[in-house]
């Protein structure tokens, strides 16, 4: 075993391991949250803050997106080949790496925060002091943010990688430095960035798969752009057990972890709407998907060492990925409902159940008219009806006959005690 290069193994695994656990995280990630109230303050302050849940904005991609995906993908890489051939690689690293250090301190808050919210558990995390920042023009609310004490005190942490990043002026950046905010980067992209179906992420897949084979093997244009750019767009492991980077480097780009890693959370997300709980459920697809994806990472390394040349990961992770999802569903009888499924995450948000409102009748429990007669005890009438009554009539008409009929039937249960 004296010609195994165990500097080169542990890279491998190295990587294996940080795209696998980025993967794992942004599928949870992007799990929609529990509903929240929108009922009105009830002491009718609109500046009462919210319950300190945080609320992230996502991004569908349907089918029409992962047609021309690929295209747009094509374009952007040509360009920066062609950028780096006639301008030279050192502007465009210093413009990028600025921009991405300054992306990354914001997702590595997030990261960060999540992190703290999830050790300190739900009911911890609410006792802490809640600050809320708001822009309002006249009556509407136009941006409003509500941080807990933690998060405040993890902003300024959250600044250190980008900091440290950009005023580095070697002439490779930190691999850790890089690695932190790269992960950053990935993680919020997979709990941002959704496909809307599994229709989607196969084209996707497949149209990425044409991608990669064509601008690794047919051109040299991506593993130029990938060892000129020294940015945040890819995670790095040395190829040495010290951790130093003599032999150089292994790399994986964000792509390979994002693309197929939106698939897997997909599949997350599906398992988690066939489900009507919220804590536990079973995630047949997506351990089926994630162990299909590592199984393409593998294959991928494993031909790479073979053949001593870069390989497009996505001509192993592709097919892996789609073969997992239709195999599974074939086998579970469960094909057609899964290919037609489309993944809706306000329906998913109906598992849990929202908070009643008072203020509106529809969120609100249903509503006793309380009556007391002289001669008898307190009569009750649901005017659940009544409310059906109004939604289809004039307001005021409908609910003085709600009222009349009500208190119709009222005064015939205080006549038949009477009559007793």
């Amino acid at each position: 075993m004296d010609h195994v290069d165990w500097g080169i193994i542990s890279s491998y695994g190295g990587l294996l391991s940080l795209a696998s656990v980025c993967v794992f995280a942004g599928a949870f990630g992007s799990l929609p949250s529990a509903r929240k109230s929108t009922s009105k303050p009830r002491n009718g302050n609109i500046l009462e803050p919210d319950d300190g849940e945080e609320e992230s904005i996502s991004e569908q991609l349907s089918s029409a997106d992962a047609w021309i995906f690929p295209i747009i993908g094509s374009v952007a890489l040509f360009a920066t080949y062609l950028l780096v051939q006639y301008f030279g690689k050192e502007w465009l690293n210093r413009l990028l790496g600025w921009y991405l250090s300054f992306v990354g301190a914001g997702c590595v808050w997030r990261c960060l925060v999540r992190l703290a919210r999830l050790g300190a558990g739900k009911d911890c995390w609410q006792r802490f002091d809640q600050t809320r920042v708001f822009v309002l023009k006249g009556p509407l609310e136009l941006f409003s943010i509500s941080l807990r004490t933690p998060s405040l005190i993890l902003l300024p942490v959250s600044l250190i990688p980008s900091a440290l990043y950009v005023s580095s002026e070697t002439n490779r950046k930190s691999i850790i430095l890089t690695n932190i905010l790269a992960l950053a980067l990935a993680h919020n992209a997979l709990s941002i960035l959704r496909l809307d179906s599994f229709q989607t992420g196969c084209v996707l897949l497949s149209g990425l798969f044409l991608y990669d084979v064509y601008w690794v093997f047919g051109t040299n244009v991506m593993v130029e752009v990938a060892t000129s750019l020294d940015v945040p767009i890819k995670i790095l492991w040395p190829k040495s057990l010290s951790f130093t980077t003599e032999k150089g480097v292994t790399m994986l780009g964000l792509g390979d972890i994002v693309i197929p890693g939106m698939f897997v959370a997909l599949a997350l997300r599906y398992d988690y709407s066939r489900s009507k709980k919220t804590d536990s459920f079973s995630k047949p697809y997506f351990f089926v998907t994630l162990m299909s994806y590592i199984l393409g990472l593998v294959t991928t390394m494993t031909v790479m060492h073979t053949l001593g040349r870069a390989q497009p990961a996505l001509l192993y992770l592709s097919p892996t990925c789609i073969f997992a999802f239709l195999a599974t569903a074939f086998f579970r009888g469960e094909l057609r409902d899964a290919w037609v499924w489309s993944d809706n995450p306000e329906q998913m948000q109906q598992d849990c159940p929202p908070v009643a409102n008072a203020d509106r009748p529809q969120d609100a429990a249903p509503s006793i008219i309380q009556t007391k007669n002289l001669d008898g005890p307190i009569q009750t009438e649901n005017v659940d009806a009544a409310r059906q009554v109004e939604c289809g009539r004039d307001g005021k008409d409908s609910l003085k006959t709600a009222r009349e009929s009500g208190g119709s039937r009222l005064k015939k249960s205080n006549k038949g005690r009477k009559d007793a």
